[in-house]
C-alpha cells in the first residue's frame, strides 16, 4: 500500500486538489432553484440508497406485522373452533335431554292412564352373544321387579325378565330367538305365537293356514303365556302368506319404533279386552231434497224467455217454423218441417179460431138475455085422455 502511495502520490494529490476545487465550486454555484449544486449532487447519490433502505424496512416490518396478524387470527379460529365444539355438545345434550323428557311424559302418561301397575326403568347396558338380545335395567329386586315380569313401552311389549339382581336386572327382549308369548289378531281373531329371529322383525307360529290375515292388521297379546297382560300392542303384519304347514307371518314391533331406553316394568298386571279395529266412519252427509215445483196452470200461457243469444233466437225461428208448417217436434210420423220457408210471412199465419155459440164477439161484453139455445127442448108430452 505504501508502494503504491508512494509511486502515484502527485497523481492522487492531482485527483484530490480538482476533487476539492469542484466541492468550492458546487458550494458556490447555485441552480435555478437558488439550491446549491452539491446539494443537488447529494441528495441524488443518496436518493436510490434510501429508496432501497425505505423498501426493505418496509417489507420488513409489513412481514412482522401480517406475522403477529396471522398469530392473532389463528388463535381467533381456535377458541371459534372450540367455542363451536362446546356449543356443538350442549345442543346434542339439550336434544338428548329433550327427548328423554317426551319419553319420560309419556311414560308417566301411559302410567296414568293403565289399569296395570307399573315402574319406570332406564336401559343401562347390552348383553354379550352374538345372537343374543338382551338388555339390563336399572331396576332390581330392591324396587319390587321379578323374574317373570314384563316389560313394556307406550306403543308395545318389548320384553321380559329374566334375572333380577338388588339394583338391576336382566331383560330378554322379543326379538331374542328364544323368546314366545301368545298373541291373537285384531281384525280376525287369529291366534299364534309371537317368537323372535335375532332380527327387527318377530314372526307369528301355529297360524293355520285357513285362517285370514290381513296385511297391516295388529296383533296384541292374548295373556295365555301369564308374563303379558291380554291386550297390550304387539305390532302389524308387514308379511302374510300361505307357508308349507303353517301361515307365514311377519310383524314388525310396535314397541321398537321409536327406541326405548326409559321402559315400564309390570309389577301387577292387569288383562284389557282387544280394541276393536277402527274403520272409517260411516256417517253420511246428504242434502235436503229440492223443494217440489208446483204444476203450471194450463190455462196460464208458459212465458218465453226472451231471445238473447243467437241460439235462443235460433231456437224460436225453430218453433215458428213448426208451428208454419203444422210439425210437432219428435213426433214419430209426422211432416218433416220445412226450414226454407220464412214463418214471418202472412200466409203461413193460421186464421184465428172462430168464437163458440153464445160467446160475445168481445169477451168483456156480457151474453145478452134474449139468446135462445140452438137446441130446443122437446115438447112436454100430454097424457092421453
Amino acid at each position: 500500500m505504501d508502494l503504491l502511495l508512494s509511486r502515484f502520490r502527485n497523481l492522487l494529490v492531482l485527483v484530490i486538489a480538482i476533487g476539492a476545487q469542484l466541492l468550492l465550486l458546487a458550494w458556490q454555484v447555485q441552480s435555478g432553484n437558488d439550491v446549491r449544486l452539491i446539494r443537488v449532487w447529494a441528495v441524488t447519490a443518496v436518493t436510490p440508497l434510501a429508496r432501497v433502505i425505505e423498501s426493505v424496512r418496509g417489507a420488513t416490518a409489513g412481514f412482522f406485522s401480517d406475522y403477529f396478524y396471522l398469530l392473532d387470527v389463528r388463535d381467533e379460529n381456535r377458541r371459534m373452533k372450540a367455542e363451536l365444539g362446546r356449543t356443538k355438545l350442549e345442543n346434542q345434550f339439550l336434544k338428548s335431554e329433550l327427548s328423554t323428557a317426551d319419553r319420560a311424559r309419556a311414560l308417566s302418561q301411559f302410567q296414568s292412564r293403565s289399569p296395570s301397575r307399573t315402574i319406570a326403568a332406564r336401559i343401562i347396558g347390552n348383553g354379550t352373544g352374538s345372537n343374543s338380545k338382551v338388555v339390563f335395567i336399572d331396576r332390581g329386586s330392591t324396587s319390587g321387579v321379578l323374574r317373570g315380569m314384563a316389560v313394556i313401552t307406550p306403543d308395545g311389549i318389548v320384553g321380559k325378565i329374566i334375572d333380577s339382581f338388588p339394583t338391576a336386572s336382566q331383560v330378554l327382549l322379543i326379538s331374542d330367538p328364544t323368546f314366545a308369548a301368545g298373541v291373537i289378531s285384531q281384525k280376525n281373531h287369529a291366534r299364534g305365537t309371537l317368537k323372535g329371529e335375532g332380527k327387527p322383525n318377530c314372526f307369528v307360529d301355529y297360524v293355520q293356514n285357513e285362517q285370514k290375515v290381513d296385511l297391516g292388521e295388529w296383533f296384541f297379546t292374548t295373556g295365555d303365556d301369564r308374563v303379558f297382560p291380554k291386550g297390550l300392542p304387539v305390532g302389524q303384519v308387514t308379511t302374510a302368506r300361505q307357508g308349507k304347514n303353517v301361515k307365514e307371518i311377519y310383524v314388525t314391533p310396535s314397541g321398537f319404533q321409536n327406541g326405548f331406553e326409559e321402559v315400564l316394568v309390570v309389577i301387577e298386571g292387569i288383562h284389557q279386552p282387544i280394541p276393536e279395529p277402527q274403520t272409517g266412519s260411516k256417517e253420511l252427509k246428504m242434502l235436503t231434497p229440492p223443494p217440489e215445483e208446483k204444476p203450471a196452470d194450463p190455462a196460464t200461457p208458459a212465458s218465453v224467455p226472451a231471445a238473447g243469444t243467437d241460439a235462443d233466437r235460433l231456437l224460436q225461428r225453430y218453433k215458428k217454423i213448426g208451428e208454419a208448417g203444422n210439425h210437432s217436434y219428435g213426433t214419430y210420423g209426422s211432416q218433416p218441417p220445412n226450414f226454407n220457408i220464412d214463418p214471418n210471412d202472412p200466409k203461413y199465419r193460421k186464421p184465428a179460431a172462430a168464437p163458440a155459440a153464445g160467446t160475445p164477439a168481445n169477451p168483456g161484453s156480457p151474453v145478452p138475455a134474449t139468446v135462445k139455445p140452438a137446441v130446443q127442448p122437446p115438447p112436454a108430452e100430454r097424457p092421453a085422455p
